[in-house]
């Protein structure tokens, strides 16, 4: 516990043991890096010296309550009522110790124990009111202590917690319906400009939290400056170190998301040789692998993507897709695992595709299931192997409608995400079977229902369907279309939401370069082909499409002259 280097953020509070000191700034350092589990372990280890401290007991109801990841309507039912009843129970503890404790304390104690009303779990809606109740307790707490990061960092979270990942409208650019997202930004960025203007580090929550604040927002490089100073301030927290990935993806700076993982995968191969049990923290371990295989998939990079896929695979063992108790944590690694489909479909690797075996139970394993039939589809129908990719087709839809509803993988119900897949199938298939208009049918149909997921970072199908789109028009030469697909892609027409824009992906740059090229463009050109140059320089593998579905031989053009 006490050999992380988790930076330099400490918070004095009412005692008089040093080493309660000491582990309360550890604990609170961990949660405000969302392992909230080695948190609470850091402060039972406080109240071993200081039993009484209010400040402690504060910590392990606030860090074993919901946070960003992890809903209070996400907990399983066992889940619940052992977390209220913690909640509940040190949060009394806290308020039986306040005689000592300052006048900040006392309120944060008090307005903790709006979250946690109850030591038993009640219903979802009851749920929102004790979370509309701490973020209208924290508003008072901040407007009498308005230049205390910690209560500005936890004002926060509690307004972002009202509506979590619902901040920002994807279509309108506007705050959500009900989201206080302006208010939190506000406060947000108050901070920042106040440490700035004190001359001292920034708060680490504060600015991990600005990230959140800005990934599903029109304006992610607004958070450019949090993810830079986010990720040289906490070495030893993977996903402090993995955060500014989000926003370093969302505004096309691959290189650097993919040197943020790599932190964060270090940073977490420490933290889990020496956590030894399963715990929570391993979702967000396998999240930034998540997020490694998809920026190098937008980097050309097969063997780190490839790499990521693996290691996930290795972390999501049967103990931990099995455990009945946790569905958030279970059906989410579990989702996980199934990703390096998108990996071998990225990177046309048909033969690997279709000699993967299935796995054995794919009750257990549904996501990952789903999607090798559905990535069996595509390369079958990609060789031509026509009767074998009608056969996964329709095992992919015997599957997929016997995946319960209510099934999740981050922010979707997995049907949701698996439509997306569905019409890309039946868009490969259509189109290598020479139903050319069919194909193009379902593959915009499949641009569509992935334009309409709700927001998770990274993007809950991480082949963009645009890609597949414009590369089979290319093929048959309607390069006036495909050009347009490219253009929303890249980020270029602004006529898609902002999270569904990819800026300066290899993938789309060369097929903007083709189109550019058949059409005779003089005054575009000459700036991308060099932007292309640069990516290419990056890929590990040769690129001669947007998507390696289209088996056309040659190129229409060299991509380098």
């Amino acid at each position: 516990m006490d050999h992380f280097n988790l930076g330099t953020y400490r918070r004095p509070i009412s005692t008089h043991s040093t080493e309660t000191q000491h582990w309360f700034d550890i604990g609170l350092n961990w949660c405000y890096g969302f392992n909230h589990e080695e948190g609470i372990k850091c402060f039972e280890k406080a109240l071993e010296t200081d039993p009484d401290c209010p400040m402690v007991h504060w910590g392990i109801a606030y860090a074993t309550g919901p946070f960003y990841n992890l809903t209070w309507k996400e907990h399983g039912e066992a889940e619940a009522n052992s977390a209220t009843r913690r909640c509940f129970e040190h949060v009394q503890l806290a308020h039986a110790n306040t005689a000592e404790a300052s006048d900040v304390e006392r309120r944060l104690i008090e307005a903790l124990s709006c979250r946690f009303q109850k030591p038993h779990r009640v219903s979802p809606q009851e749920f929102e009111q004790w979370d509309d109740a701490y973020a209208a307790a924290m508003r008072l707490v901040y407007q009498s202590f308005p230049n205390d990061h910690d209560v500005m960092a936890l004002l926060v979270e509690a307004l972002m917690m009202r509506t979590v990942r619902r901040l920002w409208s994807l279509k309108t650019g506007e705050p959500a319906p009900n989201s206080d997202v302006v208010e939190a930004l506000e406060v947000c960025e108050r901070s920042i400009r106040l440490a700035d203007e004190a001359g001292i580090t920034q708060h680490p929550a504060i600015v991990h939290l600005h990230i959140h604040l800005l990934e599903m927002s029109v304006m992610p490089e607004r958070g450019m400056r949090s993810a830079d100073v986010l990720g040289e301030m906490c070495p030893d927290a993977g996903h402090m170190n993995h955060m500014p990935g989000h926003i370093y993806v969302l505004c096309g700076e691959y290189e650097k998301a993919k040197l943020a993982s790599e932190k964060a995968v270090r940073a977490n191969d420490l933290y889990l040789a020496y956590a030894g049990e399963t715990t929570y923290y391993l979702l967000g371990c396998c999240h930034d692998l998540h997020l490694m295989m998809f920026t190098c998939m937008f980097l050309g990079q097969y063997r780190p993507a490839l790499w990521a896929a693996d290691k996930v695979r290795s972390l999501v063992t049967r103990d931990v897709v099995s455990l009945a108790d946790r569905p958030k944590l279970t059906q989410t690694v579990e989702g996980y695992h199934a990703m390096k489909s998108h990996v071998q479909v990225r990177f046309g690797r048909w033969q690997d595709i279709i000699d993967e075996p299935m796995t054995e139970e794919p009750e257990l394993y549904v996501l990952t299931a789903a999607m090798q039939h559905y990535a069996k589809g595509v390369a079958h129908a990609t060789l031509r192997h026509f009767a074998e990719a009608e056969r996964e087709r329709e095992r992919f839809h015997q599957h997929l409608a016997g995946i319960p509803p209510e099934r999740r993988f981050l922010s979707n119900p997995t049907r949701a995400s698996l439509g997306v897949g569905a019409a890309l199938l039946d868009g490969e298939l259509a189109y290598h079977q020479g139903r050319h208009e069919e194909a193009y049918a379902h593959l915009r149909q499949a641009v569509e229902f992935d334009d309409n997921l709700s927001y998770t970072e990274p993007w809950a199908w991480m082949h963009p369907p645009r890609h597949a789109l414009a590369a089979l028009l290319l093929d048959q030469g309607h390069a006036q279309e495909a050009e347009q697909v490219y253009r929303d892609d890249l980020g270029l027409s602004g006529t898609v939401q902002r999270c569904a824009q990819h800026p300066d992906n290899v993938w789309s740059l060369h097929g903007l370069v083709e189109c550019l090229k058949l059409r005779g463009d003089t005054q575009e050109l000459p700036a991308l082909k060099a932007k292309l140059a640069r990516a290419l320089a990056k890929a590990d593998v040769p690129i001669s499409s947007s998507c390696l579905c289209r088996t056309s031989t040659e190129p229409a053009y060299s991509c380098c002259h």
